[in-house]
Order: structure tokens, then sequence, then C-alpha cells
């Protein structure tokens, strides 16, 4: 999906209006789909965000049935308040953090990891009840080789982080197109 600097900008507006609305009574941002008919498509999307240059939460959806308005504004509100990795943000924090948009493509199963491109694909693996993504961004930021990258997706899934070497695991691999907020804040990626 190539979306335009009106459709990226009205989705970052959204997913701040979303948090916004989680500390204060608002009206949810509506959008007119005949003027942005790409936000009406219906594909995955994850909210990272970032403060003081480092994570303070990520979550999205691989696939969703919602709009991609929708799946953002419910990934930032996720994002905000539910990774469990992090107390939820207060509304104190709101102004300082950092909006990033990792809109997805669809998975594609891979059969060899020779397939895998650093720079251009995400990693997705199910493994029994264990699941885990990594956005194509993280393994750019932390200069992952392939054998890096599915060690670290092993390990975030719970299991073996050497678990890919011994078989041919359940990963998909996607593409994002992935924007930011503009302006003075800075912009980085940990581990999401």
């Amino acid at each position: 999906m190539n979306l335009t600097k009106s459709e990226k900008g009205v989705l970052i507006l959204g997913a701040r209006e979303a948090i916004h609305s989680i500390f204060i009574d608002t009206i949810a941002p509506i959008v007119d789909y005949e003027y942005y008919p790409s936000l009406a498509e219906k594909c995955g999307a994850f909210v990272t965000l970032l403060q003081d240059e480092k994570l303070r939460g990520c979550i999205g959806y691989l696939q969703s049935e919602m709009t991609l308005f929708d799946t953002v504004c419910q990934s930032a509100k996720q994002a905000a308040m539910n990774d469990p990795r992090f107390n939820p943000v207060t509304a104190d924090e709101v102004s300082s953090i950092f909006i990033e948009i990792s809109v997805l493509s669809p998975l594609q199963k891979i059969s060899s990891y020779d397939e895998i491109e650093i720079g251009t694909h995400g990693l997705s693996l199910e493994a029994g009840p264990y699941k885990s993504v990594l956005l194509p961004q993280v393994a750019v930021t932390h200069q992952y080789s392939v054998t890096q990258f599915l060690t670290a997706l092993c390990e975030k899934a719970g299991i073996d982080p050497y678990a890919w070497e011994n078989e041919m695991l359940n990963v998909k691999v996607f593409t994002a197109e992935v924007f930011s907020e503009e302006g003075n804040r800075k912009r980085t990626y940990e581990r999401v």
C-alpha cells in the first residue's frame, strides 16, 4: 500500500486522538473514506510508542477485519494501555510520546530461511501456543543478520532461541510501510 502524505497524517492524528481519548471525554475521530479510500482497506498495522528514545509500547494486528484507520486507532490505545512489558501510559506522558505506525502487507509463508531479506521483511512465528512478531525495522536498528533475527524471534516467542537451527519453523514474512510523526521528537527503535 502506498499511502499519501495526507493519509499518513490522518493515521498519525487518529492514533494520537485515540490515546488522548483514554484520558479525556472526546468524540472519536471520523474519516471521510471517499476522500481517503486507502484508510478503509482492511490490513494489519502496528503502533509503536517511544518516549525519550526508548520503547514505551507496541501493539498491533498482523491482519484485521477493521478498516486501516480503526486498526491504527485501536492499536494506539492498546499500545498505550495494554503492552504487558510496560505500565500503562499516564495522562502526563501523552505529550512526550512519539508515535510510529507500521502498515503491514499480507503474511507470506516461506520455505527457506534464505528467503528472509533484512531491511525488507518482518517476521511472524507460530510454534504451538507460542507466537511472536518482529517488525522489519527491528533487524535494521539492531543490525541483525538473518540468524540473529531468527534467534530474536524465537526468544521473543519464549521458545529455545536456536529452535530455528533444528527445523524449519512456521515463520512467515511481511513488509511494512513505516512512518512517524514529524517535528522535534527523536526517532529510534528498540525490539518490538
